[in-house]
């Protein structure tokens, strides 16, 4: 398998010097995390095996959220939290896609066009409970939101969860069938919203916007399909190490699936690689969230409703994270000192600090 390190290291320079200014102070902190980790220049933690009494020095990893070495643990903790507030209720897919005329604007103003895509959709969700005449309520949601294709191009889209039922009144109404909302009406009012919101806060684009955009919804059965993808794709980063085939001096091929189910490679230059890999959002910026019955501040009415109606969630709770074992005799071992400055010929050498 070849290291994202690897890469990093191998055409950061040559990012700098074709994409300049275009690379973010995020994307540099992100190549910096991601060309450590896991390599000499890390810092180590030393274990010891109790029974044999070896010693050994592992690299740390670096951390960062958008690095797939690293985040597949915390993709599973948000994995299990939103699942144990599964309601009974039909689920649905709402994802709202900003057309290709605002990516340049997007990507200029991410912190502000991101939270924007992220506060306008739930805006027109919400409307749309409180006015659909079977609902009438409050409506909840899970909101993750995506800045690329599978094909790694900045494609900037929000994703959301949302439970075909509603609190109107303390009382719970819910919808049956394959049908929540009409999926036309949405892109027409999340587009008057976003253009709204453009004017005043002094955003403008100098293409013509379309006048029909991209909102698609649809029926995802009891909602755990749904969560597993958006997890799947949450913690991971934009590519994960297993899925990069080849690399030489110039060039990396890397596979991924089609939203048809296929698997396709693509190869491309190797700064263009770490280019379509630098899909990091602003610091600080939170990648998901709830809205309205599914919010932390209602999570008492969420368990209510679990209670009522027998559904409460009885899903395994996140895998363990697999334990260290001894290279000599098998056991596992112990952390015993948790971080140490870098140890290169340790490390480079592989040898056991016995």
């Amino acid at each position: 398998m070849i290291a994202l390190s690897t890469l990093v290291n191998t055409f950061a320079e040559k990012l700098l010097q074709r994409y300049g200014d275009r690379v973010l102070p995020g994307h540099k902190n992100a190549l910096r995390a991601m060309g450590r980790c896991c390599t000499a220049d890390s810092p180590v933690f030393l274990v010891g095996c109790p029974s044999c009494g070896t010693h050994v020095v592992l690299p740390h990893s670096c951390g960062h959220r958008s690095c797939p070495h690293c985040q597949h643990q915390a993709s599973q903790r948000w994995l299990q939290r939103q699942r144990e507030k599964l309601l009974p209720a039909q689920y649905f897919m709402v994802t709202f896609t900003l057309p290709a005329q605002l990516r340049g604007l997007v990507w200029r103003h991410q912190r502000t066009c991101y939270d924007l895509l992220l506060k306008l959709a739930w805006q027109t969700l919400r409307t749309f409970g409180l006015n659909d005449p079977r609902l009438q309520g409050k409506i909840g949601a899970h909101a993750v939101l995506h800045t690329h294709t599978r094909s790694l191009d900045f494609h900037p889209h929000v994703h959301f969860i949302v439970p075909a039922g509603a609190l109107a009144n303390r009382m719970w109404r819910s919808k049956k069938g394959d049908y929540l909302f009409n999926q036309d009406n949405l892109a027409k009012v999340f587009r008057a919203k976003w253009l709204q919101a453009m004017r005043r806060n002094g955003l403008t684009v100098r293409a013509t916007l379309p006048g029909d955009w991209v909102v698609d919804c649809r029926s995802v059965g009891t909602g755990d399909k749904a969560l597993t993808y958006l997890g799947k794709y949450l913690y991971r980063g934009v590519v994960q190490e297993k899925n990069i085939i080849s690399c030489d001096d110039s060039k990396v091929t890397f596979r991924y699936t089609d939203s048809s189910g296929q698997v396709r490679t693509r190869t491309v230059d190797g700064a263009d690689f770490l280019w379509l890999l630098l899909h990091v959002l602003p610091r600080g910026f939170r990648r998901t969230r709830t809205y309205g019955l599914l919010h932390a501040n209602c999570k008492h009415l969420v368990w209510l409703l679990q209670l009522l109606f027998r559904c409460r969630s009885t899903t395994p709770g996140t895998t363990a994270k697999p334990r260290i074992m001894c290279r000599r005799c098998g056991a596992p071992m112990k952390i015993l000192v948790t971080r140490l400055p870098p140890m290169p010929g340790a490390l480079r050498e592989g040898r056991d600090l016995v």
